[in-house]
């Protein structure tokens, strides 16, 4: 009985890096008062929600909160980046 046939692995594509141009900008000159310029009005508008919307707002709200900490760790990590850059320049 011949061996079975292998069958050739078809070639993997690599995944689309995703590109958020706005974003990006915003992040790479943005301070800590304009995040949470950003972030008040929304957190105010879902503070005055009524009625059965609540329970929505509520996890707008926490998924608020994690956008405004992940981006609070991009502000420290960009300072860190700064810091060491001009750290690193200083010694040659």
């Amino acid at each position: 009985m011949p061996p079975p046939k292998q069958q050739e692995a078809a070639p993997v594509e690599p995944l689309p890096v995703p590109s958020f141009p706005a974003i990006e900008s915003f992040i790479e000159r943005a301070s800590a008062e304009e995040i949470q310029a950003l972030f008040n009005p929304i957190k105010q508008g879902l503070e005055a929600l009524k009625g059965p919307k609540v329970d929505q707002g509520k996890k707008v709200q926490a998924a608020l909160a994690s956008a405004e900490e992940l981006l609070g760790i991009l502000l420290e990590t960009r300072e860190r980046l700064i810091e060491e850059s001009k750290g690193s320049k200083g010694r040659r």
